[in-house]
């Protein structure tokens, strides 16, 4: 199962309290040697200020060792905890105070008319935001994401997007929500992310390309996890030629996770042709079973590949951190797909042959078949004596074809204004800007 693990191509672009939570995972599945995953854990930990945990860790790797040193390290940090509190004592009584929450809460005059208010009322100097957000980031570094959120929060609202830790506080405010599973505003928090990636233009296209890189796999933990992630992890990865191009030029193993996310959502599977399309193309950098089961049964027709990668993909999505809780949708709607392509080729079939290539036996296949019958209202019907059913083909109804002419031509509008302002852009960076280029 090591083989198909992509916890190793993820975590170079994962922060390291990010990283925590896949490794917690990988222990319980025991797909890795257990001192290996303890060694893993304390070389992560040793990076940060959670002590504590780290005492834990290492006493279960090395029973014997000495700790002198760490719980050194320990009292250091505390008393470094302490300092930054009570340098940001004045911040922290306004925090504190629920009056000035609730008018903070009720203003919309944005970073300047918020300072002025609080510098007319309450003395705030904006100076001090920098000693707040080192104070916040060791909050952060400690463990300790709920704090890290609200100081975090706080930062947001006082500084604008051109202070020099306006990025990193966006990508502090993200990393809090998640670990503190707060999916609503990590979700909120990382549209503001991507809006100012991509807006930003005093950053290298590589920075850019790297910037989109970490935001798609940091995004992984809010798509499988928020009620709409799932068409939001389409929307993004598919349609956002930006984010597109960064997954098949940085991270093609992420066509795992946006291959899941079509087989789990019945409502798109208009873009299930953009998608194999993809995965054909980078088909010689990357291919696992999930992206392989799409390709067996979309391009080459082959139910019996298509079979057996299917079983091969409930083992990935059982040992994989983002897809584990959808494991029974995963099977449900592959299983679907299967009898839906089936059906579109063979007019008359045997029940005895489907249960085959759904891995079910025949007396599950029929009950599934019916309920399908009945809850999907299929033009259909079973004959039990003969043990095959008659599948009668539905031309795509026009409502249907407008809606896939509109997705592509969607799709094609977007790809075309990333060019034209790549273009823009290109041009005004031209140090010839101005003058005459035939030339």
């Amino acid at each position: 199962m090591e083989k198909f693990d992509l916890t190793p191509l993820l975590v170079p672009y994962l922060d390291r309290h990010l990283v925590l939570p896949l490794m917690e995972f990988l222990a319980a599945k025991e797909i890795y040697n257990k001192n290996d995953i303890l060694q893993a854990k304390m070389d992560i930990l040793s990076k940060t200020y959670m002590l504590d945990y780290f005492i834990d860790i290492i006493t279960a790797l090395y029973p014997e060792k000495n700790l002198d040193d760490v719980y050194e390290r320990r009292a250091e940090i505390l008393d470094q905890l302490i300092t930054l509190k009570e340098a940001n004592k004045d911040i922290l009584a306004l925090l504190t105070n629920d009056q000035v929450m609730a008018n903070i809460s009720g203003m919309r005059e944005g970073p300047k008319g918020l300072v002025a208010y609080l510098t007319k009322e309450y003395d705030f100097k904006i100076e001090s935001i920098d000693r707040f957000y080192t104070l916040s980031k060791f909050m952060y570094e400690c463990g300790n994401y709920t704090f890290a959120t609200s100081h975090l929060y706080f930062c947001l609202l006082v500084m604008p997007p051109t202070d020099k830790n306006y990025l990193n506080v966006l990508w502090g405010k993200l990393a809090s929500e998640i670990l503190t599973q707060g999916w609503e505003s990590a979700l909120d928090d990382l549209n503001k992310l991507k809006e100012y990636i991509d807006a930003n233009t005093y950053s290298s296209s590589l920075q850019s390309l790297q910037h989109r890189t970490w935001l798609i796999h940091w995004s992984l933990f809010i798509f499988f996890n928020h009620g709409k992630g799932r068409d939001l992890i389409i929307d993004m990865f598919l349609y956002k030629p930006n984010y597109l191009n960064a997954i098949q030029t940085m991270c093609p193993h992420i066509l795992r996770y946006l291959a899941a996310a079509v087989i789990l959502n019945k409502q798109r599977r208009s873009a299930l042709r953009d998608v194999v399309k993809v995965i054909q193309q980078e088909s010689y950098t990357y291919r696992d079973p999930i992206t392989e089961f799409l390709e067996h049964l979309y391009v080459n027709f082959d139910f019996e590949g298509a079979r057996q990668k299917l079983h091969e993909c409930q083992v990935v999505v059982f040992n994989d951190f983002f897809l584990v809780a959808c494991l029974e949708d995963f099977v449900e709607n592959a299983r679907l797909m299967i009898f839906e392509t089936f059906c579109r080729i063979h007019q008359c079939i045997s029940i005895g042959m489907l249960a085959e290539k759904l891995n079910m036996n025949p007396d599950e296949a029929e009950c599934w078949i019916v309920n399908l019958i009945r809850n999907a209202r299929l033009d259909a019907k079973i004959d039990s004596k003969l043990a095959h059913f008659v599948m009668r083909t539905q031309p795509m109804s026009p409502y249907q074809q407008l809606l896939e002419k509109v997705d592509s031509l969607s799709v094609k509008s977007e790809a075309l204004q990333a060019l034209i302002e790549r273009k823009v852009k290109a041009r005004t960076q031209d140090p010839r800007w101005g003058q005459d280029y035939n030339n």
